[in-house]
C-alpha cells in the first residue's frame, strides 16, 4: 500500500514517524511520501515533498503574512499526491491546513486518515462537519475527545492513547546517563532548570528575553535551554553571552534530569508531565493574535496537563501574566515547597493512567493498515 502523510509541525512529524514505523510492520509492502522533517525522513528513508521548516507558521496575523507561501504549499502537495496516487491520506494534526486538504482528497475520490484531532471542542466546532463529510477515520489523542465526538455529533472517533506515552518509552532505553549528559554538554554539578522557549519565532521573540532575566535570580542552579534546528542559532545569541548551554536533540535528556523547567505551552508541557518535570507555563503572542483568539476559543486552560485533568496541575502564565516576577515565584515553589512540589507530581501519575498507557502508535497504524484491506 502507499501511504501520504502530511505533518506541519515538529510534534507531528514525530508522532507521524512512529505511525509510519508501526505502518511497516502491518504493510511488509509499505511505501511512503510526506511532508515532514528529520523524524519521517530517518523512518522512511525518504526526502519530503515539502520540509516543515517551510510550513510552520503560528497565529493568525503570522499565517496572514505567509499566505503566499501557504497557497504554493498547498499547489505543491496536491501535485505530489496527484503523482504518488497513495492509497490513503494521512494528515497529522496541523487543522487549517489539514482540513482543506481533506475536502480536496475526498473530491479527488482519495480516503483521508486523520491522526491527531483538530482542537475543535475548544473552537470552530463546526469543523467537525468538515471531518464528518471527508474524513474516513479520525484518531483523537485526548481521552475526552472520543465522547464529545460520539455523543454530541454521532461521529466514530477513536482514542487508542496518547501517542506520546510511546514516543517517550521508545527513547527512554537510549538515552544516556546524567553523568553522561553532563560531560558531553560540559554542564556543571549545579541542578538544572530546563528552559524550552518554543520552535517559532514568534514564541522566541515575545517569550526568550523574559525567560532569560529569570537566570540572574536563581545562583544556585544551571540553565540549560532546548534549541531547535528548525531557527537559526543566531536567535540564541542572549544566551550564550550570559553563559548559558543551548542543546540541540537532547530535549528528552533535559526534561529528564532537570529539577524544574520553564515550558513553552504546546506539546512540551505534557512532554514535561510525561517525564514526572515540576514546570511553569508560559505563553505570550501578539496583541492582536491575543484578541483574536480570546473571542473564539473557549478553554478555561491552555497547556495540555491542565485541559486533560480539567484542573489547574500546572501554573499557567498567559500575556500580561508572565513576568519575570510571576515565573520566579513559581520556581522556588516548584523548587523549594516540598508539598506544593509533590502535589505537582502526584497529578502527573493520575495523568498518565488517563492516557491509557503504552501502544497507541502501533493501536493506530493497526487500524489504517486494516481499514484498507477489509
Amino acid at each position: 500500500m502507499k501511504y501520504f502523510f502530511i505533518t506541519g509541525e515538529v510534534s507531528g512529524d514525530m508522532h507521524a514517524s512512529n505511525c509510519a514505523k508501526y505502518i511497516q510492520q502491518f504493510d511488509s509492502n509499505a511505501q511512503f511520501a510526506f511532508t515532514g522533517g528529520d523524524y519521517l525522513m530517518e523512518v522512511t528513508k525518504q526526502q519530503p515533498v515539502v520540509n516543515i521548516k517551510q510550513m510552520a507558521f503560528m497565529g493568525f496575523v503570522e499565517v496572514l503574512k505567509n499566505i503566499g507561501a501557504i497557497k504554493q504549499n498547498f499547489k505543491t502537495i496536491k501535485q505530489a499526491i496527484l503523482k504518488y496516487k497513495p492509497d490513503v491520506l494521512i494528515l497529522v494534526d496541523y487543522p487549517g491546513f489539514n482540513l482543506r486538504m481533506a475536502k480536496w482528497a475526498h473530491e479527488n475520490k482519495i480516503k483521508v486518515a486523520y491522526y491527531i484531532s483538530p482542537t475543535v471542542w475548544a473552537w470552530k466546532e463546526g469543523r467537525v462537519e468538515i471531518i464528518k463529510k471527508y474524513v474516513s477515520q479520525l484518531f483523537v489523542i485526548l481521552p475526552f475527545e472520543e465522547p464529545f465526538y460520539k455523543e454530541k455529533h454521532n461521529y466514530p472517533a477513536k482514542f487508542l492513547g496518547h501517542p506520546l506515552i510511546d514516543a517517550i518509552e521508545n527513547k527512554l532505553p537510549n538515552l544516556p546517563s546524567k553523568k553522561e549528559f553532563i560531560s558531553k554538554n560540559s554542564l556543571s554539578q549545579k541542578p538544572i532548570i530546563a528552559v524550552l522557549p518554543g520552535s517559532r519565532k514568534q514564541e522566541i521573540h515575545y517569550m526568550f528575553n523574559l525567560m532569560l532575566q529569570v537566570i540572574p535570580k536563581f545562583s544556585n542552579y544551571q540553565f540549560v535551554i532546548a534549541g531547535t534546528h528548525n531557527l537559526p542559532k543566531e536567535v540564541y545569541e542572549p544566551a550564550r553571552l550570559m553563559n548559558v548551554e543551548v542543546i540541540y536533540n537532547q530535549t528528552y535528556e533535559l526534561m529528564r534530569y532537570a529539577d524544574a523547567g520553564i515550558i513553552k505551552s504546546g506539546t512540551s508541557t505534557l512532554e514535561s508531565a510525561l517525564f514526572e518535570l515540576p514546570q511553569v507555563v508560559c505563553y505570550k503572542a501578539g496583541a492582536l493574535s491575543i484578541k483574536i483568539a480570546k473571542f473564539f476559543v473557549n478553554v478555561k486552560y491552555i497547556s495540555l496537563p491542565n485541559l486533560i485533568m480539567d484542573r489547574p496541575v500546572v501554573k499557567e502564565l498567559i500575556q500580561e501574566a508572565l513576568t519575570v516576577e510571576n515565573i520566579c515565584s513559581e520556581l522556588n515553589l516548584l523548587l523549594h515547597d516540598t508539598n506544593y512540589r509533590t502535589s505537582q507530581l502526584n497529578e502527573y501519575k493520575q495523568l498518565k493512567t488517563f492516557l491509557g498507557g503504552s501502544g497507541a502508535s502501533k493501536r493506530i497504524a493497526e487500524a489504517i493498515v486494516a481499514d484498507l484491506i477489509k
